[in-house]
């Protein structure tokens, strides 16, 4: 059951739920929108390789350093709120009709569909000429072999730090507010979307949609180990894979400097005329 507070205790985790949102709220807002739109400018791999090792670090440290402490506050509560949110009405008829072998089915199937979905993508993309994104994230994508290993180092960071925080942490920080499970997990995994504000409005919505998802995944499964594994992977198949297979950038060296973005090789006839424009948002392969 989860714990009945008195107002002080109440207000005490309302506080401490405000700092961590207002603090990740205005990265998100201000600091991260503002170097995004600085990063998109870069040339030198340089620059874009330092940027990254300082998101990374940031990453860790700060998202990091958040589910640490607020789960050390919280830890007691995380459990009680598994239990409640699966006991609300429908959630405990799911799970039985899902059978106690749902976290290796879910995570079994979701291996599956990531690679039939990244399959069809890049057969796609190799004959549109690149991949589409949801939201504002083609910057992202790694040009050279230094940017992969950076971009790997990103993803799994990101599918174990952020899970720990709005799977685990703000939940159970939150549901001492609320006082009841639907709304934390919910309210949760809002703010896990806002946190991709850099990536424009559309990025904001994808990134709240699987956040949901995971959400649905963590409390019919039980296991927070299941949903890091499904989010690093998720990660992994757009900053690595993707990449790697579409583009080729695991050959790519890291030279000082690198196109500006990723541009395919127009077609022999076409070499004098007009490059059309690219969708928005969507990559190109290198220039050599």
């Amino acid at each position: 059951m989860i714990p009945e507070l008195d107002w002080p205790a109440r207000l005490a985790a309302a506080a401490l739920a405000l700092g961590v949102v207002a603090l990740h709220g205005w990265r998100a807002a201000s600091k991260d929108r503002r170097e995004y739109r600085r990063f998109r400018r870069y040339r030198s791999t340089a620059r874009r390789q330092a940027a990254m090792r300082r998101w990374l670090l940031e990453s860790f440290l700060l998202l990091g350093g958040s589910a640490v402490v607020v789960l050390a506050l919280v830890h007691p509560v995380v459990a009680p709120l598994l239990r409640a949110a699966q006991a609300l009405p429908g959630v405990g008829a799911v799970r039985d009709a899902l059978g106690s072998g749902f976290g290796i089915g879910a995570l079994a199937g979701a291996v599956l569909g990531l690679i039939a979905v990244t399959v069809i993508g890049i057969r796609s993309a190799r004959r549109e000429g690149g991949v589409v994104m949801i939201g504002d994230i083609a910057a992202l994508l790694p040009r050279n072999r230094p940017e992969l290993a950076l971009g790997a180092g990103l993803s799994i960071n990101a599918g174990v730090v952020e899970e720990l925080l709005f799977r685990l942490a703000m939940p159970a920080l939150l549901v001492l507010v609320t006082g009841e499970p639907l709304s934390a997990f919910l309210l949760s995994a809002l703010l896990f979307g806002l946190l991709h504000a850099y990536q424009g409005p559309v990025g904001v919505a994808g990134a709240t949609a699987i956040g949901l998802v995971l959400t649905v995944v963590y409390v019919l499964s039980g296991s927070i180990l299941l949903v890091i594994v499904l989010h690093l992977l998720l990660d992994l198949r757009t900053l690595v894979l993707i990449p790697a297979t579409v583009y080729g950038v695991h050959r790519v060296p890291g030279s000082v400097r690198m196109p500006p973005v990723l541009r395919p090789l127009p077609p022999p006839a076409a070499v004098d005329a007009p490059a059309e424009a690219a969708p928005t948002g969507t990559p190109r392969a290198p220039t050599p």
